[in-house]
């Protein structure tokens, strides 16, 4: 598997092109590309080769599911700990991760499937799911999704 291919995958929040080339991310998006993408990481370990998680936050970002943290060097990083897309993410350590449409719009399954380089299947298919929360973390925490 190479890292820099842009993959078509079912993350553990939707279905998502996931890929450490980020340029190739937000031109297939069509989004500005000074716009940060989230990084999802396999596990707190590469979580910690990432960034410093604050002390007062590191159990929160360990329980936490389906939630994006941005940290104080203004990164957004959620951490899988489970499931399909762990085993995925597993093999990368980490890849950058956006919903799989065009910026703005609805999931669509040729749009997608045409801007992936590979899709990964799962035995439960692709479902368009809820966005993870993002939470900016600081001395006063901020809801931001």
């Amino acid at each position: 598997m190479d890292s820099s291919s842009v993959y078509l995958v079912q993350t553990d929040t939707t279905v998502g092109f996931c890929s450490k080339n980020a340029s190739a991310l937000a031109s297939i998006k069509g989004r500005d590309p000074k716009k940060p993408l989230i990084i999802t990481t396999a596990g707190t370990n590469e979580l910690n080769k990432l960034t410093r998680v604050p002390k007062k936050w590191r159990k929160s970002v360990r329980r936490a599911k389906k939630t994006t943290f941005v940290y104080p060097q203004n990164i957004a990083i959620r951490v899988v700990h489970d499931g399909e897309y762990f085993g995925f993410l597993k093999k990368f350590g980490w890849l950058y991760s956006t919903s799989a449409n065009r910026s703005g719009g609805k999931f669509d399954f040729d749009f997608a499937s045409e801007a992936a380089d590979e899709i990964v299947t799962t035995k439960d298919g692709f479902s368009e799911k809820a966005p993870s929360q993002i939470i900016k973390i600081g001395k006063k925490p901020k809801r931001l999704r």
